[in-house]
């Protein structure tokens, strides 16, 4: 994280003419290498002083609200009483956050997609955005033998075809 090419979200600062400190540096550097974990402000914080001792987490706190009020990072309230946040995605995802671990599982199923595409044209609406976040909780080891994917959609990142 300490050498000199720049990150995404340091560019997408430049190209909207927002001045970059180092400390704001140091802190879109942990903000990417913690995206797929969608950490909370005091997570970054706690390894943005890993960096430099200096950052406080007020300046996590305003850094973060920036760089959310300029379109580059998404906030997510996953029910557990924090705002996470994740770097903007190049493709669109959705998430399934395990209830019990807390564990956010990015996913993406063409099916649904194209469901959500249907029921709004049905409704008279067409689609511009949404957001889809389920809330689960393991399957025992039983019904995780029980059960058959019922969806024809891509598998969820970082799955392998072993659901154990």
């Amino acid at each position: 994280m300490t050498d000199e090419r720049q990150t995404a979200l340091e560019e997408l600062c430049a190209a909207k003419g927002l001045r970059m400190t180092e400390q704001r540096r140091v802190i879109a550097a942990v903000l990417e290498e913690a995206s797929e974990e969608h950490p909370d402000v005091e997570e970054l914080y706690r390894r943005a002083v890993k960096v430099d001792a200096r950052i406080s987490i007020s300046t996590v706190y305003r850094t973060v609200k920036l760089f959310e009020d300029a379109g580059m990072i998404a906030r997510h309230d996953f029910r557990d009483g924090r705002s996470r946040y994740e770097t903007v995605p190049d493709e669109h995802h959705d998430h399934l956050i395990d209830l019990r671990s807390g564990q956010v599982i990015e996913f993406r199923s063409e099916e649904i997609e194209a469901l959500q595409e249907a029921i709004a044209r049905t409704l008279g609406y067409q689609l511009v955005d949404h957001r889809l976040e389920l809330y689960a909780v393991p399957l025992s080891d039983k019904d995780q033998k029980q059960a058959t994917p019922t969806y024809a959609g891509d598998r969820p990142q970082g799955s392998d075809d072993d659901p154990t």
